[in-house]
């Protein structure tokens, strides 16, 4: 029993053929040192019908992968409008840039970007502020075949999947843009290299309200990093003074999905981890001097998850009532886990927490049929594929079919969809912060890089705004090396607009 069978795999949502409507990625295992498939197998991407259906287009565009399928990152690094893909694998990963044309190229070789190792989750983001996206990739522990640790009792059927603490943590991974399609490794001299992890998720999001995008890694039975963003090309690991580290008794947990948004809307990003059963996932609250407080027990959050294990989540407003709420997508790694702990199970049910003013509720069991099933969760991606405004979710699942799940809450407020083209920014405008008013109620919200588990998402903003008809203003404040700000008032409501940085008016 290998332990890259049971982690994933990934999933995303991307328009790749920019038709204005969302398709679907999905990761698969494929073959490497510990795993011949007898037929092959591949990933698979399915364009978006515009009639709630997709149709299979994989062959045609040449994206199936090539090793051990982990997860996806999806982002326009070339600047040229189309989105291509990072994916991570096992035992290297592998860049395809879209061709336009429907068909993409597999360019890993070019960009330097193989990764060799065991990739996890990636994210695009700019951290030099040089109007390009840069590339972090999460890199898992140090394994192959022959590193394989055996767990569990010697006898038939007393074998079984492996805590991660059985093997060696290893450095992340962090690609410069140059600009020319190539890719510099810098690593090391970025000072992402010196903290070694077991890295699952990761989200880009400046958190300490400097203009520049720092990151925050799950990481598993290793202390979770927070690499703070200190400009000049370098990052320190705040992880541990920052209190997102370890519990409250110094212990690592098993960090995995990550996310980041103001949930409270005091003008601070707060960080979420989820983490295996008996640990707790962690709502850290940002206490705007470098330190986050871990508030998860304060909610509904805390118990309900004791018993749980967390992989791809999300901060959204499902509702579009203007307040952030949270899906989490659960199921324990270890197939054979009643066996030796009757208290828990291998299939968990999908989460779900609204929030309202601060204080979160639970509101699963109201959230639908699919909310009610036990399935074994990985990857969690958020897109809105039938373009209505609420956004929809996808789920991958271990050894399973994907969920597909359609959001019919979103559709009782009003909204407003944003899709963000950057032009001194990055061109996918990651970090951009937006803020509105529609009658009494204001809000902003922040482009984050990344989040959740192995997977990628619709790259639009949708605004919820409750029952208002009407939106008074908006205001975009573009990511550097721009950093300017745009006002649009009296947008239109429960339609998407496209605003590229600099122009005057909507499309």
């Amino acid at each position: 029993m290998y332990l890259p069978e049971t982690v994933g795999a990934g999933c995303a949502f991307v328009d790749y053929d920019n038709d204005g409507w969302m398709d679907i990625y999905l990761v698969n295992s494929g073959p490497c040192d510990f795993y011949r498939p007898s037929t092959p197998l591949r990933n698979a991407l399915y364009r978006n019908n515009r009639d709630g259906t997709f149709t299979d287009v994989t062959e045609k565009a040449g994206v199936q992968g090539n090793a051990y399928g982990m997860g996806v990152a999806v982002g326009d690094y070339d600047g040229d409008g189309l989105p291509d893909l990072y994916v991570t694998q096992y035992p290297h990963s592998i860049l395809y840039h879209n061709n336009g044309d429907g068909t993409f190229t597999d360019v890993t070789a070019k960009a330097g970007m193989a990764a060799a190792g065991w990739g996890t989750s990636a994210v695009w983001f700019d951290y030099d502020n040089d109007g390009r996206l840069d590339l972090f990739v999460c890199r898992m522990a140090d394994f192959d075949k022959e590193k394989n640790v055996w767990c569990g009792g010697q006898g038939p059927g007393q074998r079984y999947y492996c805590k991660p603490n059985v093997y060696k943590p290893m450095p992340n991974w962090l690609f410069h843009n140059n600009g020319d399609g190539t890719f510099t490794d810098v690593s090391r001299e970025s000072g992402i290299a010196a903290s070694l992890n077991k890295a699952w998720g990761v989200v880009a999001a400046d958190l300490n309200n400097d203009g520049r995008m720092d990151l925050f890694v799950g990481s598993d039975t290793a202390p979770n990093p927070l690499f703070i963003n200190q400009g000049g090309g370098r990052f320190i690991d705040n992880g541990l003074l920052a209190g997102v580290g370890y519990n409250s008794f110094g212990v690592a947990r098993s960090g995995m999905g990550v996310d980041s948004a103001d949930y409270d809307q005091d003008g601070w990003m707060d960080l979420f981890v989820a983490n295996v059963d008996h640990e707790v996932y962690s709502l850290y609250h940002n206490n705007r001097n470098g330190t986050f407080n871990d508030v998860s027990m304060r909610t509904p959050i805390g118990l309900t998850t004791l018993m749980m294990s967390g992989w791809g989540l999300k901060f959204f407003d499902f509702n579009n009532d203007g307040y952030i709420d949270l899906v989490i997508a659960n199921g324990h790694p270890d197939l054979t886990i009643h066996k030796h702990h009757p208290d828990l199970h291998y299939y968990e049910p999908m989460l779900l927490f609204e929030q309202n003013g601060g204080v979160w509720k639970n509101v699963s069991e109201q959230a639908g049929p699919a909310f009610a099933q036990h399935i074994a969760g990985r990857g969690l991606a958020l897109g809105d594929f039938d373009n209505d405004g609420a956004v929809d979710i996808l789920v991958s699942t271990n050894n399973g079919a994907p969920l597909l799940l359609r959001n019919l809450a979103g559709g009782q407020n009003h909204w407003l969809g944003l899709r963000l083209v950057g032009t001194k920014s990055n061109i996918d405008a990651v970090g951009a912060k937006v803020s509105w008013q529609s009658g009494s109620l204001k809000r902003h919200l922040s482009k984050v890089g990344g989040g959740s588990y192995l997977s990628s998402h619709d790259p639009r903003m949708v605004l919820g705004l409750g029952p208002n008809r009407h939106v008074d203003w908006i205001e975009i404040q573009w990511p550097a090396p721009s950093g300017g700000t745009q006002r649009f008032t009296n947008p239109p409501v429960d339609r998407y607009i496209t605003v590229v940085e600099g122009q005057t008016s909507w499309k």
